[in-house]
């Protein structure tokens, strides 16, 4: 589902079909010393680093503007080592939702990752690989449950404090699949800011070290943006 040159591949989506497949994941099962070591380089000076369970896309297919996933579960230490080797399992994607947060007067707000997170000093909208607390009785995956809960998580604002949008934004790039849900808050740019920086305040280690503000695609550097983010900027905002 990559572009065919390779570049990042932005497509409307109208509805998603989840759902976690049970079995293993080879590559982390061939690689767990491997993994293991690499997972003790990186929690150095990291003493917040968890290494939780989550779920790694292994089938992506999209009908129209129907996007089906088939998840796997793995651990994070798996995930990380298997992103760090520039990902040497092409069977294997991170499909994550994000919550592309709105202000009234059209800014988006992004996230920059604290320093205790894997990602320190990124700067991308909310976002969480799916967990455990994604999947439903039934089996279903709940990207969009995921959005409200990493949004909440991140910046403290609840599901009653903002509107989603209908439809999805894929946005893909290699083996990272962002899935982005624009969610509107009817507050202007800097009072939301400003109420998201109170709730990192009172956070004793908030993921997030700072809000960004974007009115124009060019707001934000480039090199603190992971690439695929830098392509929705500037397919949904001017230059």
């Amino acid at each position: 589902m990559s572009a065919a040159d390779g570049s990042i591949l932005i497509r409307p989506i109208a509805s998603i079909e989840a759902r976690l497949d049970p079995g293993p994941w080879a590559w982390a099962d061939d690689n767990r010393e491997e993994i293991a070591a690499h997972w003790r380089r990186i929690g150095e000076g990291r003493p917040g680093m968890f290494n939780g369970r989550v779920l790694l896309c292994c089938d992506i297919a999209i009908t129209g503007r129907d996007l089906s996933l088939r998840y796997r579960e793995t651990d994070y230490a798996a995930f990380l080592a298997c992103r760090d080797m520039g990902w040497p399992d092409d069977t294997i994607a991170n499909c994550f939702a994000m919550a592309a947060l709105r202000a009234a007067d059209g800014a988006f707000l992004l996230g920059e990752m604290g320093a205790r997170t894997a990602n320190a000093g990124r700067i991308y909208f909310p976002a969480g690989t799916p967990d455990r607390d994604d999947v439903t009785p039934s089996g279903a995956v709940d990207l969009a449950g995921s959005v409200f809960r990493e949004l909440e998580e991140e910046t403290g604002l609840a599901p009653t404090d903002v509107t989603a949008c209908e439809g999805w934004t894929l946005v893909r790039d290699g083996p990272k699949v962002a899935l982005m849900r624009e969610v509107r808050s009817p507050l202007p740019a800097a009072d939301l800011a400003a109420r998201i920086g109170e709730f990192l305040a009172s956070e004793p280690e908030p993921e997030l070290a700072a809000m960004h503000v974007a009115f124009r695609a060019g707001d934000i550097p480039r090199a603190s943006m992971p690439p695929f983010m830098a392509a929705f900027l500037d397919h949904a905002l001017p230059g």
